[in-house]
């Protein structure tokens, strides 16, 4: 498998049908000899693959959200938002948010599992209740949770979305909550420059002495109209202040660009960054006006410049996947 990536670096995604992966929002995630990636969409869709090209349907997470969830953000019709997944010892947990569109009553929940195997006797999702939640009382957006583990093993969540832009908190590495030690709810990222403040989807992502702060800016859900754009900045500490590559700080509007809108990939956004076989991936979807404006998950190569900044590379095309 190590030897098909290294001779082709990315190709078009799609499912064994040939038709475009529908993965919105997509975390990438690599596991028991699989690329995962776990999607938004009714009960939480993940897909795997065995080379990053072609991508098998894997179920549902809930065959209906927890009655907790229902009960917190009525009217959420058994969608989830942007869940993401990690590894913590022996368990894989995947971190998940519910809302409606334009509210600030959401809440972020969990679960967990001992494999990502279907067909493994040991599958078996058990919903482990609410990590956090907002109201319209509050001036932030519990949405686009991250699980993500420092160089210290210490544990975080990221959130949020536009108002005042994206959070973290501490969590407790034994039982996935919140951390008692650590109650600060730390600002990382928001934008002061528009209104609508659009800044959503944040990926924090380690390499070589820095934390990176994936976000995405502007407006995602206009289709093949959509301006959503991907925009990094960095930090030596994992709860900031970030900056871009000019010295912008990112709670003042500041994130590099690094991919937009180009050809038939309209909205790129909501990005995952994944370090594996020697090669750095990024996921992220895009409006194809190809395909009728479907949401599609697309994965490229990342490499990096002298000064330790990102650089999407582009894809291989597959005939007849554009």
């Amino acid at each position: 498998m190590l030897a098909l990536l290294s001779v082709c670096p990315v190709l078009a995604q799609q499912l064994e049908d040939h038709t475009p992966v529908p993965a919105g929002d997509p975390t990438l995630f690599f596991a028991e000899g699989y690329f995962y990636v776990f999607s938004s969409g009714p009960g939480l869709p993940f897909y795997r693959s065995s080379d990053l090209v072609m991508w098998q349907p894997c179920g549902r997470v809930f065959a209906k959200l927890p009655p907790w969830a229902d009960a917190a953000v009525p009217g959420n019709r058994g969608f989830v938002w942007a869940p993401d997944a990690v590894k913590i010892g022996n368990e894989y947990r995947v971190y998940w948010s519910t809302s409606t569109a334009g509210s600030r009553r959401s809440v972020i929940g969990w679960a967990s599992n001992q494999t990502l195997a279907p067909d493994s006797p040991e599958y078996r999702w058990v919903d482990r209740g609410k990590v956090i939640e907002t109201t319209p009382h509050d001036d932030w957006n519990a949405i686009d949770p991250q699980c993500f583990v420092d160089q210290q093993g210490n544990v975080w969540l990221l959130m949020g979305s536009y108002w005042s832009g994206i959070k973290m908190r501490r969590l407790d590495k034994v039982t996935g909550g919140l951390s008692q030690q650590d109650t600060t709810l730390y600002h990382l990222a928001r934008r002061t420059d528009v209104e609508p403040p659009a800044i959503e989807g944040a990926y924090l992502f380690w390499r070589d002495g820095f934390y990176y702060l994936f976000v995405s800016f502007d407006r995602c859900h206009l289709g093949v109209q959509s301006n959503y754009n991907i925009r990094v900045g960095r930090s030596r500490d994992v709860s900031g202040p970030y900056q871009d590559r000019l010295g912008r700080p990112m709670l003042e509007s500041g994130g590099t660009l690094i991919l937009k809108s180009e050809g038939n990939v309209r909205g790129p956004g909501h990005n995952s960054v994944l370090q594996h076989g020697g090669q750095t991936w990024i996921a992220f979807h895009y409006f194809n006006p190809a395909k009728h404006g479907q949401r599609t998950l697309q994965v490229r190569p990342v490499s990096w410049d002298e000064q330790g900044w990102p650089r999407v590379d582009a894809p291989k095309k597959v005939s007849g996947t554009e």
